[in-house]
């Protein structure tokens, strides 16, 4: 049973050992989005198991449910973000599970669909909310908010040092007309910074795109709470994974886990995350920056 061409999920490798899924167990994947790390638990789970899948994502969820269509484990699909967990569960009359994955940030299918509004290198609207059905855009929040809630969001989700520069320049050329797509945001914030500042492998406009996206769909809470939600229903000797991708994800991760692991309650199965070999790393230019922390359930 292959994955899509185009869609390759990171780490399989690594996630397969560290989950250690079992036949007739029970699986969630938190982030199902084009299902590739799903197909190959169901695999694992065998014709005995179960597997749930969800995300927040109408586009993905149609793509996953082709993917999977074939599988041969008993299958559930709901649009939902992961820190909904427990009333998923609840709805599905599943009490506790064996094992959960978390794949973290942007899927291929949201970066690759430009009026998605994730990418700055197409024209598109300044939307960037995973689930169109609700929540404010990008385009709300920078059309509306203060410089400095502006200046904060861009310096604490993007890590962004000339944060108060960008939120000026948005004031400042929303005065005038309101920006509305994310090549009229590329191009300000472009304009807002020092020269010899876009040199290097990261654009310049990476840092606040990923500021925004964060702060539109409430990742980091999300994920605290997803976290909290999903290991509250795992059985003894259940597994947490959970891949992330950048500093500020990861260390959530890292400090839950340890929390956990501290009082008792959780093991830690990885002590430092596990990285992407150098093979891996240059085939599937997404798995370059991915971390991957597992945590398995004492009681």
């Amino acid at each position: 049973m292959a994955v899509e061409a185009g869609h390759i999920p990171v780490m399989p490798v690594e996630v397969e050992t560290l989950l250690s899924i079992r036949p007739g167990t029970v699986h969630v994947d938190g982030t199902l989005g084009l299902g590739g790390h799903a197909l190959l638990a169901a695999q694992a789970l065998g014709s005995t198991g179960r597997l749930i899948g969800i995300d927040q994502d109408a586009q993905a969820i149609v793509r996953a449910r082709e993917r999977l269509a074939q599988v041969s484990c008993r299958l559930d699909i709901v649009q939902a973000n992961f820190c909904q967990m427990t009333q998923v569960l609840d709805g599905l009359g599943v009490a506790r599970v064996d094992t959960v994955l978390f794949d973290l940030g942007v899927s291929s299918l949201q970066l690759d669909d430009g009026e998605r509004g994730f990418s700055f290198r197409v024209e598109a609207p300044l939307d960037m909310r995973m689930n169109q059905g609700e929540g404010l855009t990008a385009c709300d929040l920078v059309n509306t908010m203060s410089e400095r809630e502006l200046a904060d969001i861009i310096f604490r989700y993007g890590e962004e040092r000339f944060s108060r520069r960008i939120a000026a320049a948005i004031i400042r050329t929303r005065a005038s007309a309101p920006l509305r797509t994310t090549t009229e945001l590329a191009a300000l914030i472009l304009r807002s910074l020092p020269k010899g500042y876009q040199r290097g492998a990261l654009h310049p406009a990476t840092r606040t795109f990923q500021a925004l996206r964060i702060a539109v769909n409430r990742e980091l809470d999300s994920l605290s709470e997803g976290i909290e939600k999903a290991f509250s229903v795992l059985n003894p000797g259940g597994r947490l994974c959970v891949i992330a991708f950048h500093s500020l994800e990861d260390r959530i991760v890292k400090e839950m886990f340890r929390l956990l692991a501290r009082t008792n309650q959780g093991r830690l199965v990885t002590k430092k995350p596990l990285m992407p070999g150098r093979q891996e790393a240059v085939e599937n230019s997404r798995a370059r920056s991915a971390r991957v922390r597992c945590l398995e359930r004492v009681v």
